[in-house]
Formats: C-alpha cells, sequence, structure tokens
C-alpha cells in the first residue's frame, strides 16, 4: 500500500472538485444537503449497524463508558444529522456576500465579498456524527473536505460517506468534494499535515493530545478547537437554587461534550450552604468530586484536588472543585487554567456579572446559564464545524461564515497609478 499515492490522489481530487464548487448554485448546494439528509434516514439501519461493530469493539477493549457514549448513533441521533444538514440548507450562503464596498475618487469601484476557503481537512476522533456535520457545512460554504474520523469509528464513518457522496453527486456536487481517509494507519494524518500544497486549512476536533500534535506538526495552516476545561463560579450573591441547577446540568447532562463544566469554584461566604447539596446530587448522578483543601475541611469525603485537576478535561463525571475569596480570585483562577473555550458566572451583582465577562478570556462568556450552550445549532449557526478556542480567523462556534475568507472585486475603466 503506497500510503503517499493515496493520500495524494484524494487531495488532488479534492483540489480538482474546490475549483468546480465555485460555480456551484446555491440552489444546488441546499437540494444536495436535503438529499444528503434524505439518504440518512433511510438508510438508518445500515448506519446503525456499523456503529454496533464500532461500538462493540470498544467495549470489548475496556474504554470508558463517556468515550462509548461519543461514539454511539442510534435513531434519534442520525436525526440529528439529518436535522444538522436540513438546517444548513436553510441557512443564508455566505458565497459571494458583500461586506464592503466604495467607489473611489478615482472611478475605481472596490468591493470585498466572501469566498470559499477550498480544501479542508477535518481530522476527528470517534464522534462519527462530526462526519455529516462537516460534510454539509464545508458544502454549503463552497468547500471541498478531506475527513480523517477515528480508527474506533471506521465502520461507521465509512457508512456515512457512502452514502453523503452518492446523494451529493447524484444531486449536482462535483465528484470528489467529499474525501473520505479509509486508511487507519496514523501516518496518514502526519500525511495530511504536510499536504499545504492542495490544502487550504486543518481543522482537529477531538482531545488535547490530537489537538497539540496537529498544533505542533501541521505546515498547513489549522484553526485550532476543541479542549474545553470550563468552569462554572458560585458568587456570594447567586441565587443557590440556580447555580446549583446550573452546576449540575453542565457537568452531567453529556460530561463527554467539549462545553461540559470540568471546574466548580465557589465563593467562599456560600460554599458551607451549597457544598453539601451540591456534593448529595452529584453522588446521585454518580459524579466523583475532587475538591480543594478548603473544600475537604466542609467535605471530608472529597478526593483531594491536585494541580494537575484544575488543567484536566475529563470528559467523565469527575469535578474539581475549589472555595474562592472573591470574584476577582475566580477570574484569575480561570484565566490562568482555561482553555478559551466556555466559562460562567451565577449572580445576582450586575457589577460582578460586567467585570466577569469583560475580564475573562475565553470564546464564550455566559452570566447565569450553563456553559452547555456553547453550540452552533443552539446560538443560530446550524450545526458547527467546531467550537474554536484560537483569536484569529475564527472564534467560538464556527458556522458557514467561519468556513469563508474574503476576495476584493476592483472595477475599473482603464485607471493607472
Amino acid at each position: 500500500m503506497d500510503l503517499q499515492k493515496i493520500m495524494l490522489d484524494k487531495a488532488k481530487a479534492a483540489q480538482k472538485a474546490a475549483e468546480a464548487m465555485t460555480m456551484v448554485s446555491t440552489e444546488t448546494k441546499n437540494n444536495a444537503l436535503c438529499k444528503m439528509a434524505d439518504m440518512l434516514e433511510s438508510h438508518k439501519e445500515e448506519i446503525i449497524a456499523a456503529n454496533q461493530a464500532d461500538v462493540a469493539a470498544a467495549q470489548a477493549k475496556g474504554v470508558r463508558k463517556s468515550y462509548i457514549d461519543r461514539l454511539m448513533l442510534n435513531d434519534d441521533r442520525i436525526a440529528g444529522m439529518a436535522d444538522g444538514l436540513r438546517q444548513a440548507a436553510a441557512l443564508q450562503d455566505p458565497v459571494g456576500e458583500v461586506d464592503y464596498g466604495i467607489v473611489r475618487p478615482n472611478g475605481l469601484e472596490i468591493r470585498r465579498v466572501r469566498v470559499p476557503l477550498g480544501v479542508a481537512g477535518i481530522i476527528y476522533e470517534a464522534r462519527p456524527n462530526v462526519t455529516s456535520d462537516a460534510a454539509g457545512l464545508c458544502l454549503k460554504s463552497g468547500n471541498t473536505v478531506i475527513l480523517r474520523g477515528g480508527s474506533e469509528a471506521i465502520n461507521s464513518n465509512k457508512a456515512i460517506v457512502k452514502l453523503l457522496q452518492e446523494a451529493a453527486y447524484g444531486a449536482g456536487i462535483p465528484e470528489g468534494a467529499i474525501q473520505f481517509v479509509e486508511v487507519t494507519d496514523r501516518e496518514a494524518v502526519q500525511i495530511m499535515l504536510r499536504m499545504n500544497e492542495y490544502l487550504d486549512v486543518i481543522i482537529p476536533r477531538g482531545g488535547a493530545g490530537l489537538i497539540k500534535t496537529v498544533v505542533e506538526n501541521s505546515s498547513v495552516p489549522v484553526i485550532e478547537t476543541g479542549t474545553g476545561v470550563c468552569h462554572t463560579f458560585v458568587d456570594e450573591s447567586a441565587d443557590l437554587k440556580m447555580a446549583l441547577s446550573i452546576a449540575v446540568n453542565a457537568k452531567v447532562s453529556r460530561p463527554s461534550v467539549c462545553n461540559a463544566m470540568e471546574t466548580l469554584l465557589v465563593h467562599e461566604k456560600v460554599a458551607e450552604k451549597f457544598l453539601p447539596e451540591l456534593s448529595r446530587i452529584m453522588a446521585e448522578k454518580n459524579c466523583e468530586l475532587r475538591g480543594c483543601p478548603r473544600c475537604l475541611s466542609i467535605l471530608p469525603n472529597m478526593v483531594p484536588a491536585t494541580e494537575e485537576d484544575w488543567h484536566t478535561e475529563y470528559g467523565d463525571l469527575i469535578l474539581s472543585v475549589k472555595i474562592v475569596d472573591n470574584v476577582n480570585e475566580a477570574i484569575s483562577h480561570i484565566n490562568k487554567y482555561n482553555t478559551g473555550h466556555s466559562e460562567t458566572i451565577v449572580t445576582e451583582k450586575l457589577n460582578n456579572a460586567r467585570l466577569f465577562q469583560r475580564r475573562v478570556d475565553a470564546a464564550a462568556v455566559y452570566v447565569n446559564a450553563s456553559t452547555r450552550f456553547t453550540d452552533g445549532g443552539e446560538f443560530g449557526f446550524g450545526a458547527e464545524i467546531g467550537i474554536s478556542t484560537q483569536k484569529l480567523h475564527a472564534r467560538g462556534p464556527m458556522g458557514l461564515v467561519a468556513l469563508t475568507s474574503t476576495k476584493y472585486l476592483i472595477n475599473g475603466d482603464g485607471q493607472v497609478r
């Protein structure tokens, strides 16, 4: 097997299709997305059968429950994937939008318009729903895509991609616009990271290890996404019933996702009242609490937290808890340990809310709401390609506009300088 040739052929096909995509109408793209959604739903048994093989293999390896949750597909999740494609079809097409226009004194007409990025490489782990989300958003924004999912979901991804390709190409999308790397050899990723002649952007979606590998080794521009060491701060003025509801939702509603809370900060003046009730509910949810020394003085049965805990994205039913003196200490802790994803404060003090939102350095900063809302669908973008935790080009949930760039179109009638 010549892996270099396999990857080169896929990249060339995607690049050729990207040129053709510039002439594809919005109507054709929308029709293709709807056909892709229909195809997923009409073949859900085939997808679930493939997914069950992946889940069985993962269970045989003894992987943790939260990992299985990310991997597993069912009727509802396939319906969600199809709905994401239809939502993308319903969204306004950003390609061709003019966001700046001027006529200069010399008569030059200058416009800035949105254009596709070109060829996007998406590298992700055990989330087969990313396959349809990424393909759909890339096509709607006029891009082509090379998908490289984790080996754990290989059967699921193969089944999904086959259906997406059949529907898209049958609806007028250029052949080669959706590429999938069937090879599970990790060297395929290293080859992708060096294909800057063909790929315009790499977007990794997964854990800290994957993202670190991509960022440090890619010669293709990278949009960094995903890792979420997210915090909730319960201020002294907080409505404690609200705070409890937000904290429980942020941690246990789906602990494996990147917008789940990993560290809870509690003001010292409400800790003795708040923490015992939190502990009781979290015990019912089988969530382990790891506390600072001040927490252990209130709840001695807590597991002692270490320095590593403050840095850790658990992706599981584990929560680190720290008591702080005031909002400023909470902000300092968050800015030291967070990953730039999502942070929230529960407070009734307007000044503290404003201070928190102004000083906390993250893509999404909430007041009195769960971090679990950081999501393209919840923000009105439809499905997202990922949550960007960097500051250049895109930040936060990445919808269609984040998958485009701009170029200037200048019309003259003989002007020279």
